[in-house]
């Protein structure tokens, strides 16, 4: 992804999956379409790939905790 938002929430109390589709709802309205991918901390992921319906959830190491690097995965 090069192109993206990025979306802080440290809550604890709260799902990562409902993480990303506050994250998400915030794009779309913001920008006009639905992000594909989002990228998180290793940590905040139960395994090494996810999702939510049309959103992939990916871990990167280069983002920090409570942290999702939010937008449109590459075509490639």
């Amino acid at each position: 992804m090069n192109i993206g938002m990025l979306w802080y929430d440290n809550d604890p109390h709260t799902a990562l999956k409902a993480k990303v589709e506050r994250a998400a709802d915030y794009y779309n309205k913001k920008y006009g379409h639905l992000p594909t991918l989002c990228l998180v901390h290793p940590s905040m992921l139960a395994g090494p790939n996810s999702g939510t319906g049309k959103i992939a959830i990916r871990s990167h190491r280069a983002i920090l905790p409570g942290h999702l690097w939010i937008g449109e995965g590459d075509s490639n």
